[in-house]
């Protein structure tokens, strides 16, 4: 089956995945924007260096106490679009598509949890996982190696 698919090139699914990190990013301030201007707020007219120092701790200590439900959010945009069309925004607009290997098929709710989880993991360890997708024959990622899909042409 695998020898007949329309493989996606590493490029479209390049784009998709920066074209997802930016809405992800837009969600994420949209959720956090009261919080995120408070902390611009504290900035004085005048930058110094111990300005700045007062500014990354307080972006710091906001990424720390934000990290769980920006870690959710990641997974529940993948999760939902992927299992719903093999689609999420970036996918969409680069004409590409999520499928399972075992029947071309969309993947299953629990299927794509994990791999939005595995996507997860690989973002966590500097991309590593994002790499095999340009050595392997099927341009797969780890977290579609280890879900048994692959990334499809529409």
């Amino acid at each position: 089956m695998s020898d007949s698919l329309p493989i996606s090139s590493t490029k479209k699914r390049a784009f998709a995945f920066v074209i997802d990190d930016i809405v992800i990013a837009l969600l994420l301030f949209i959720i956090f924007y009261e919080q995120l201007m408070t902390i611009t707020s504290h900035l004085p007219n005048v930058i110094t260096a111990e300005a700045i120092e007062i500014f990354k701790q307080e972006l710091n200590q906001f990424s720390v106490n934000n990290l769980l439900l920006i870690i959710v959010l990641k997974v529940l945009y993948h999760t939902v679009f992927i299992w719903q069309n093999g689609m999420t925004l970036g996918k969409y607009l680069m004409k590409i598509k999520a499928i399972s290997l075992d029947n071309g098929e969309n993947l299953t709710l629990s299927k794509a949890f994990l791999r939005a989880l595995f996507r997860i993991t690989s973002e966590v360890l500097f991309y590593l996982g994002f790499l095999l997708a340009f050595f392997l024959p099927l341009k797969q990622t780890l977290h579609d190696k280890l879900t048994h899909c692959v990334v499809i042409d529409v």
